[in-house]
This record gives C-alpha cells, structure tokens and sequence, in this order.
C-alpha cells in the first residue's frame, strides 16, 4: 500500500492545497505533518502571539482532517531529521510540500531533498501554495526579480492563475503512526489581550463576510484609521488558512474598485517574496543604502522606549502603538505612520522597529514586515527614499474627528476634536491635567536632523 507524506508549513488548510492533493492522487494514503522546526525558535520568530495563533491553526487543521477519517501528525525538532524518520516509519515513498521562496526554506529545501533522497524518497515541491505568483515566475528581461512595485504588478496581473482546488472528502492516514499532543494557547504568557482566532475555519467565515459586506468600501476606506475598513485577513494569509490565490479569485469575482485595490493589496505581498527570494540579504541590510548613521537602540534608547509604549506624545503615533500592543496587529496605515515617526523623525536604525514589530505582529512575516521597514526607512524599494510622514497632517486626513486616538489613548477620550491630535496646543492648565506627555521631538527639528543626515551622506 503505498504512502505519501505532506509536510504542512505555512499553509495550514484544507481547501485549495495542491501539496495534500497531490499527495492523495499519489497514494492510498497520507501522513499529514506539521513539524515543530526548533531552527525558528533558535531564530528568535517563536514569539508568543504567533505561538497562539499557530496553536489554534493546528487545532482546526487536525479538526479538519478528523472529520474527513484522518489526522494530523504533529513533531519537534529538527525539520530534516523528523520528516525523514515520520517518512520511514509511514514507509512513504514521496513527500509533499509548498515552495518558500525565503533563504531559510530554500535552505531546508536542499537538506531536505539530499536527506530524502539517501532513503529512496522522492520530495515534490509545488508553486502557488503560499502565494498567488511564486516568486521568479514574473521577472524583466535585464533582472532576476522587479525592484519596483508597478511593472511587477502589470505583469503579476496578467499572469494566469491556477484554478483552486476543493478540500479532500477523505484522508486516510496510516495506523500506528505516533504524534506529540496538540499545542494550546491556554498556557502561553505575554499574549496581546486581543488577540485574533485562528484556524482555517475562523479564516473563511472572515472571507465571507469581507466580501459579502467589506470589499465594496475598500478602496475608499481602506486607509481610514478609526473605520477599520481593512479584511483582517493578513494572520491568516502569513499562517496559510487562506490562500492567495483562491482570494484573488474571490475577490475578481466580486468585482469593482475595492476588489481591485485589493487584489492589489494581495500582489504587493508577493512582489516583497520576489524582492526577498532574490536579495535574502535584505532581510537584515539595506536592499538599497543611504549610508544612514542611524541612531542605535542604545544610544536612543529613550526615545524608542516612548515608540514602544506608546508616549511619544503625538496622539496618532502613540495609539497605533497600543492598538499592537493590545491586538497584536495594526492597521496597516499605522504601520506606514509609526515607521515613518521611528525612521524619519527620530532617526532610529529601522532594525530596531522591525524587530519589535515581530515580536508582537501576529502577522509578523519577514519578507512584509522587513521590506516594508525598508520601504519606510527609505532604504528599500521606494521611489522616493525621503519621504517623511508627518503625524499630525496624516493625523488630521485619516482619523479626522479623532475617534482611533481616543479608542487606544484614553488620556485624550474627551478632548475635542479640533485638539485632539495636538494636544501640546491646549492651555498648560489642561494639558497637565490630561496626564499625556509631551512631544518627545518637535516635529520640524526631527524632519531637520533627518535632511542632515540624508545629505551628510
């Protein structure tokens, strides 16, 4: 009876899983792993929300199988060595898995294949699982991969996607093939309070409601801070419940301008896997360098302790800063503010911003977060590296009657809106009273010593 294995990785669902599907027209049946890869943590990515919400995936995915005759198989350690010996025990002659177009996974990849290969095992690796383009499929004619997002997407939207597929009716997994329990959120410190569910089954519910009710108003709404007009579906995207490329589908059948602009959302996601597939290097240093002498985490270690905390006294900054202290994500044009206020007017390695974003983003995926730390910094795929954001003016665009900064600054809950994103205006007597602090930098004197700097270099 032949067997094949699915390594499940960052796509951890049923539906639309061309790995799973191979691997059932394959064989008569499947072991469906997840492996609990002990370089991630080593790396410093198994932070606690991610853990949560990865814990609630493995719990619907393995939910999902049992309700189709099967199960998921789930071990620790190192990846190689646990898939290899699940690999003989199941006596599988294939294994299946997505492409990842990062360093890490194309150096598992290549470890993986030799390893498999020693024992006789074929390993089948397949495109279009964790994105909606794989990266290196659309590339110019002078280049490996597209340094600028809109000739990529003019050729991202002209390629031909593949149909998705259904989920399996049946999954049938050998006997006696051991698996570690299940992990569980209830015995993880240090969540974000708010923190999303995961899981394939949460993800689809938010996909039908997005479209049946959000997607209409994206395009206008979508940078609306206190609207929260966004889909929310980036953790699941990261975690693969969803994928992209049925998404794409979705939403084109949906059809108008917020499903345009949102299928745009979705290629910019794929254009940063290309940029990072190419240029891994880019995860940790300039994709395309100033020469900044940026301020280090210690030598401005106050000033990124009021980034962090959300006290650097500009209202709008300091909210999108507890909104991801509290939830673990944030809106994605408080992501645009907070790293240009942390980059620009303070002038803070955009390292330092990164990480911290990682070590609370439930969505946190290095080649986004990174490259859009570059994007910001201005040291990354931008067209126009020194662009700065100014908090009060975009305050004052996006969140008009202050209602986002008086959700996560309650200091601020019964100022005006005439004040709101100012309160350093109000008589001193006020001020005082509200208990908010000052600005840590006025804004022309941080946007002065940012110019100095972009020039000296």
């Amino acid at each position: 009876m032949n067997v094949s294995l699915v390594l499940f990785t960052a796509d951890l669902r049923l539906h639309d899983h061309p790995p799973l599907r191979a691997a059932l027209d394959g064989a008569r049946q499947v072991v469906p792993l997840f492996v609990r890869d002990r370089a991630v943590d080593r790396a410093g990515f198994a932070v606690p929300n991610r853990l949560a919400f990865l814990a609630d995936c493995l719990r619907d995915l393995d939910a999902g199988l049992r309700a189709r005759g099967g199960r998921l198989v789930l071990r620790s350690g190192d990846l190689v060595e646990q898939v290899c010996r699940v690999a003989g025990e199941a006596e599988a002659d294939e294994v299946h898995l997505a492409a990842d177009g990062s360093a890490h996974a194309r150096h598992r990849e290549e470890r993986l294949r030799t390893a498999l290969e020693a024992e006789g095992v074929r390993l089948h690796v397949h495109d279009a699982v964790t994105t909606a383009v794989g990266p290196g499929t659309v590339t110019p004619a002078s280049s490996d991969h597209f340094a600028v997002f809109t000739p990529y997407f003019g050729h991202w939207s002209r390629w031909r996607l593949r149909e998705p597929l259904d989920a399996p009716r049946t999954v049938r997994v050998p006997e006696g093939i051991g698996s570690e329990d299940l992990p569980s959120r209830k015995g993880l410190s240090g969540l974000s309070p708010a923190l999303a569910t995961g899981g394939e089954r949460e993800g689809r519910e938010r996909v039908t409601a997005w479209l049946r009710s959000g997607i209409g108003a994206y395009e206008e709404g979508h940078d609306d801070l206190a609207g929260d007009a966004t889909s929310r579906l980036s953790p699941h995207l990261h975690f693969g419940t969803l994928s992209p490329v049925e998404l794409v589908h979705r939403a084109r059948r949906a059809g108008g301008p917020g499903a345009e602009a949102f299928v745009r959302q979705l290629a910019w996601r794929d254009f940063h896997r290309q940029v990072l597939a190419a240029r891994p290097e880019a995860a940790s240093t300039d994709y395309r360098t100033k020469r900044d002498r940026w301020r280090t985490e210690r030598t401005a270690r106050e000033d990124v302790e009021a980034w962090r905390e959300g006290r650097t006294g500009y209202p709008v900054v300091d909210a999108a800063m507890r909104q991801l202290r509290h939830e673990g994500w944030m809106h994605n044009r408080g992501r645009l503010l907070t790293a240009s206020f942390l980059t620009k007017t303070l002038y803070v390695d955009w390292r330092v911003g990164a990480r911290h974003f990682l070590d609370l983003l439930v969505d946190g995926d290095v080649a986004n977060n990174q490259l859009n730390w570059q994007w910001m910094a201005g040291t990354g795929t931008d067209s126009r590296p020194n662009r700065v954001l100014n908090p009060v003016t975009q305050a004052k665009r996006y969140d008009p009657d202050g209602a986002y900064v008086r959700r996560w600054v309650p200091e601020l809950e019964h100022v005006a809106a005439s004040a709101v994103h100012e309160p350093w205006k109000l008589p001193e007597e006020e001020r005082v009273a509200l208990g908010y602090p000052e600005p840590i930098v006025p804004l022309p004197e941080g946007l002065a010593r940012f110019r100095r700097a972009r020039e000296r270099t």
